[in-house]
């Protein structure tokens, strides 16, 4: 575990740790090429600053193709401690938080406390606790003042939103883009949200015994604090080293808890870094941390859905157009290129069986970039994106990275079609907004 280092939460403060970061490991890759030292060096800030800062780490870490190929493997390494843990928090101060949080002392609360904790990560650390019933816990508590920090990380973002509002065509909605990435950032603040949020995919995913999602212990859980039954399995570096048949199951349950709940019910979870798994045995797969989680539209879904079938039926023609209209464009360079893309990165349902390799990802990461070239296209085809599909490539990304790591053929498309259904949902999850109350 990570030593106890006191957040910082000023905005000039935290915003000068990261230039600084940006311009000493610049100049150490430049100079001296040590990719060790530089990788070394943004894994300790971005641990002990948390917030936002350690979510941009951790998904460097582990989405293939985010970092150059030259210092990969020197940041894969350092930045890798990102996934099991950041800085801790004083444990007197978590104490105060757990006791405000929850009205008693934690003697009360619990019958028995560890002081350490077993993990830490961007927004709070877990505690392992046992209640009086005899049941083991795991207590999740906010790090004092990561509220402060993460919205001055929001408002020194707002500095780069007016920045590159200046340099993209007229037609890109840099307000609506950032203030979805606000919104969605802000919300895992709230655990009376995430404890909703882990409610509604334990519904959705009731009937699939390899879809394990821990048990919300509502009575000892409030807008700081969020105790869940507690669960332990493999990690993904472990999965990743066992023979292939059961790799291969591990890859089945990912993809069903992934699209069944959008297809099914339009939300996902957008945070898949492989810190949130825990690899059992059978294929089951437990699954943590419900805060960055995004609700489409209902259009939106049905949309998904229908270039899903496209893709289901592998017709090439009814995909193309279905992508299209999701998108709302009208022809013309960028929809040439758009739907190109988004056929690329659904390669395993057209290609099932299919297997996910880092080279695979990497190219749909490289993709990404190669279509920002087309924002500028002569004809003026470009077109927003219907909300929410900011997160959704997020999630597509990090989740075909944790796929790649696990390396096993697998067939895709017979999954799906085992509960993509009719179109009208098994399950529609309620809104995730929280009332005034709770805000």
């Amino acid at each position: 575990m990570k030593q106890v280092r006191r957040l910082t939460t000023g905005r000039i403060a935290r915003f000068a740790k990261l230039a600084s970061l940006g311009a000493q490991t610049g100049v150490q890759l430049l100079t001296s090429r040590d990719a060790t030292a530089a990788a070394t060096k943004a894994a300790e800030v971005l641990g002990t600053l948390r917030g936002l800062a350690a979510k941009v780490g951790q998904m460097a870490s582990y989405v293939e193709g985010a970092v150059p190929d030259a210092y990969r493997g020197a940041y894969e390494q350092a930045l890798k401690s990102l996934h099991h843990g950041t800085s801790t928090s004083d444990p007197k101060a978590i104490r105060r938080v757990i006791e405000s949080e929850l009205g008693a002392p934690i003697e009360r609360l619990f019958a028995e406390w560890e002081e350490t904790p077993f993990a830490s990560a961007s927004i709070g650390q877990v505690h392992r606790a046992r209640l009086s019933d005899g049941r083991q816990v795991a207590v999740k508590v906010q790090h004092p003042g990561i509220e402060q920090a993460v919205e001055n990380d929001l408002r020194n973002a707002g500095v780069l939103e007016a920045m590159v509002g200046t340099l993209l065509p007229r037609g890109v909605d840099t307000k609506r883009l950032f203030n979805d990435v606000r919104d969605r950032f802000r919300e895992e603040l709230s655990y009376k949200k995430e404890a909703k949020n882990q409610e509604i995919f334990a519904r959705i995913h009731a009937n699939d015994p390899n879809v394990v999602i821990p048990h919300v212990i509502k009575e000892r859980s409030n807008q700081r604090v969020l105790t869940t039954d507690f669960v332990t399995g493999m990690s993904l570096s472990q999965a990743a080293a066992l023979a292939e048949t059961e790799r291969k199951q591990y890859c089945a349950t990912l993809w069903r808890f992934e699209f069944r709940s959008l297809l099914q019910s339009g939300i996902f979870n957008a945070d898949p870094h492989p810190g949130n798994f825990f690899f059992m045995d059978g294929g089951r797969i437990a699954f943590i941390d419900f805060g960055c989680v995004q609700q489409l539209e209902d259009s939106v879904r049905k949309a998904i859905n229908r270039i899903h079938a496209a893709a289901l039926r592998r017709n090439e023609t009814d995909f193309g157009r279905e992508v299209a209209q999701m998108l709302g464009s009208s022809g013309g360079t960028y929809e040439r290129a758009i739907v190109e893309y988004i056929r690329h990165c659904f390669r395993p349902l057209f290609e099932s069986p299919f297997r996910l390799t880092p080279d695979y990802v990497k190219s749909v990461v490289l993709g990404i970039r190669g279509l920002k070239g087309e924002l500028f296209a002569k004809d003026g085809s470009f077109v927003m994106p219907p909300r929410g599909l900011t997160f959704l490539s997020r999630l597509q990304l990090g989740f075909y990275s944790v796929l790649a790591k696990l390396d096993a053929t697998q067939d895709y498309a017979s999954i799906e079609s085992e509960f993509f259904g009719s179109a009208s949902p098994a399950f529609v999850a309620p809104s995730c907004s929280d009332s005034p109350a709770e805000r």
